[in-house]
């Protein structure tokens, strides 16, 4: 009888353990990465301003900033809120959006019947950022929405009623950097449109080498020219050098015209090919234009790019741990971890570079040389696995920190249009002061902002699911885009 009643507690003893490690486990499908990838995109309606088409998915979302632009004469309807407020800020949107278009690059074959919506995520932005190219004479357009304003009001996009300031730089108050990047935007994105709509695509190369020689004649930083209206938001801390090499590698790519080639090679010792940074950012530009510059050296072996390889390899080692250039930090939970505020971004962009590069060494049996050793393509794809799978749930938490995906994901996210009930629930407006109940509230966010990728846990793996806690729980397009591409990436391998 004793032998019987053990053997019953093994077999609950067993049972229990295999279901504890089926609910936690992790092992996601190719299956699981096409669903994240397909919400991942889905995020960018949600963050649309202007008109909707008739095909908008996310349907809580309503027309809103309709007359952006029209007391400066000028039409800037259109384009992304860059996070959970309501202002379009030019210096994100346009790396999003160079993001989102070298994502399609590098992994657009991966995204099946996806494609479509990534490229019209991509030319929601782009038909902005045309607009605010062309409107005017030596002049773009890098902003609109006052934000210490916008900031004082908790209000979805359809009832705006706070300043619709338009900012722009000039031959007299120049932006090198929001400019360079909106040349890199537009360069990126005319290759992704080269062969479905060739005329698009030219306009877009043509008005991003405008663009450029705009940047790169009236040199500055918009920082020092708009000051107050975009810092500290989107400060460019970095300064516009990193732009100006960032955005001339973007129109060399897509150009292949042999001026941009002359530019780098003239240039880059000025704007940073020299230095190594191991940051990747809407600011800071460095690591991504070396990795986009190696693939020739890599895929050609033009020698004059060997430089680019060496600051890959050296910026790729210090991820790696084991290797002799590691001095990347991790969490406990294995989480790649740069800053207290909207970490995921950093773990988005960095994930991406390593599959970029891991492709480009793929190319030629390449590898990383990190002092004595080397590192194989595998070993990064590998490790930006880790950090693809950390965000989807495999965690300590055991949370989904992108909306939507998986059993467990945040409920109070930090987003005005999310936050309030939706135009449609609730006709009348909200105005400025009466929608705070709603960030205040502990109820979930009564609109789900589908694919979102908010800013992430502390460096300890905690989180805090809580809507006032923006440095962890808002959502921004920069921290999408480049998580779209390496989506694509896993949900293509069995």
């Amino acid at each position: 009888m004793a032998n019987a009643t053990t053997f019953s507690l093994m077999l609950q003893f067993f049972f229990i353990t295999f279901c504890c490690l089926s609910y936690f486990s992790f092992a996601f499908t190719s299956q699981d990465y096409a669903n994240a990838l397909e919400k991942s995109i889905l995020f960018f309606e949600g963050q649309r301003s202007g008109k909707l088409p008739s095909n908008q998915r996310l349907t809580w979302r309503g027309d809103s900033g309709l007359s952006d632009g029209s007391t400066y004469h000028v039409n800037l309807v259109g384009g992304y809120y860059d996070a959970g407020d309501n202002v379009k800020f030019g210096l994100p949107m346009a790396f999003t959006t160079t993001l989102l278009a070298w994502s399609v690059i590098e992994f657009g074959s991966s995204m099946q019947n996806q494609i479509q919506n990534a490229k019209a995520a991509i030319r929601w932005s782009t038909d902005y950022l045309l607009k605010a190219a062309t409107a005017t004479p030596d002049t773009l357009y890098i902003q609109v929405g006052d934000p210490n304003m916008d900031h004082r009001c908790w209000e979805r996009p359809e009832d705006m009623d706070t300043p619709r300031n338009v900012y722009k730089v000039t031959n007299q108050n120049p932006g090198s950097d929001v400019a360079a990047e909106t040349a890199a935007a537009l360069a990126a994105a005319s290759i992704v449109f080269k062969e479905s709509d060739p005329s698009y695509s030219t306009k877009l190369l043509h008005t991003a080498m405008k663009v450029f020689d705009f940047a790169d004649r009236y040199r500055g930083s918009y920082s020092n020219s708009l000051n107050s209206v975009v810092c500290p938001f989107y400060c460019s801390y970095s300064g516009y050098q990193d732009e100006l090499l960032w955005g001339a590698s973007w129109i060399h790519r897509a150009s292949q015209n042999g001026s941009y080639l002359t530019y780098i090679h003239s240039n880059g010792h000025t704007m940073g090919s020299d230095d190594d940074d191991y940051s990747f950012s809407w600011d800071d530009k460095r690591p991504g234009t070396k990795i986009l510059l190696s693939k020739e050296f890599l895929e050609k072996t033009t020698e004059e790019f060997q430089l680019y390889k060496s600051h890959s390899d050296n910026y790729i080692c210090s991820l790696i741990p084991g290797t002799s250039s590691f001095q990347a930090q991790y969490t406990p939970g294995g989480l790649f971890y740069k800053a207290s505020e909207s970490n995921l971004q950093y773990v988005t962009s960095t994930t991406f570079l390593l599959l970029t590069y891991a492709k480009y060494l793929g190319s030629n049996g390449g590898v990383a040389r990190c002092g004595g050793s080397t590192v194989t393509a595998e070993s990064l794809i590998a490790q930006a696995k880790k950090q693809v799978d950390y965000i989807l749930g495999d965690n300590p938490a055991r949370m989904s920190y992108m909306v939507g995906f998986g059993n467990r994901y945040p409920q109070h996210v930090h987003h005005r249009g999310s936050s309030v009930p939706s135009i449609h629930a609730h006709p009348n407006r909200i105005s400025c002061n009466d929608g705070f109940q709603f960030l205040y509230s502990s109820s979930p966010n009564p609109n789900v902002l589908v694919g979102a990728i908010i800013g992430g846990p502390d460096n300890r793996d905690n989180f805090a699911d809580d809507r006032n806690n923006y440095q962890q729980s808002e959502p921004a397009t920069y921290i999408n885009a480049p998580f779209v591409g390496a989506l694509a990436f896993f949900s293509a391998k069995n």
